[in-house]
């Protein structure tokens, strides 16, 4: 058995793999560093959540396309993803606007990142989800209506 491979897996774990690439140089330890807005994450409604974000009234847009599956069976893990053909990106947010908190991810994007994102939220029960993208300072929204079954029944 390889010790020493053991030991380096050991040492590794507990950085993360942001902490491991910041290790091995392949990003700054400032890029590993998650941003975190507290104040959207802890907003109870879509509107405040906006503001914390600093979104005020998005406008929808056709370049921003939210998947997710029309019934979610288990609310507990629905899939939901985010592609835009906006340019220059910045960031993307799901918002789950009958979540206690409405605020389910937030992604910062590095200038040249493909601006599509894939995820799993939680959700409660049937809500409307929202897809909020920033690109060039401004932020457009798309919006789908997931409905979350009872054990899987379709009701």
């Amino acid at each position: 058995m390889n010790h020493q491979r053991r030991e380096v897996l050991k040492a590794g774990g507990g950085l993360g793999l942001f902490g491991l690439l910041a290790a091995a140089g392949l990003i700054t330890p400032g890029e590993a560093r998650a941003e975190w807005n507290k104040a959207a994450f802890d907003a109870k409604n879509i509107e405040d959540t906006l503001k914390a974000l600093g979104a005020g009234a998005p406008a929808s847009a056709a370049e921003v396309q939210l998947t997710a599956p029309d019934i979610a069976e288990n609310g507990a893990v629905v899939p939901v993803g985010v592609i835009s053909t906006l340019a220059g990106v910045e960031a993307i947010a799901i918002l789950v606007e009958k979540n206690p908190n409405p605020l389910a991810a937030s992604f910062t994007l590095p200038a040249g990142t493909e601006p599509g994102v894939q995820t799993r939220v939680k959700m409660g029960q049937t809500s409307d989800v929202y897809a909020l993208v920033r690109a060039g300072g401004k932020f457009f929204m798309a919006k789908k209506e997931i409905k979350v079954t009872l054990g899987g029944c379709g009701g």
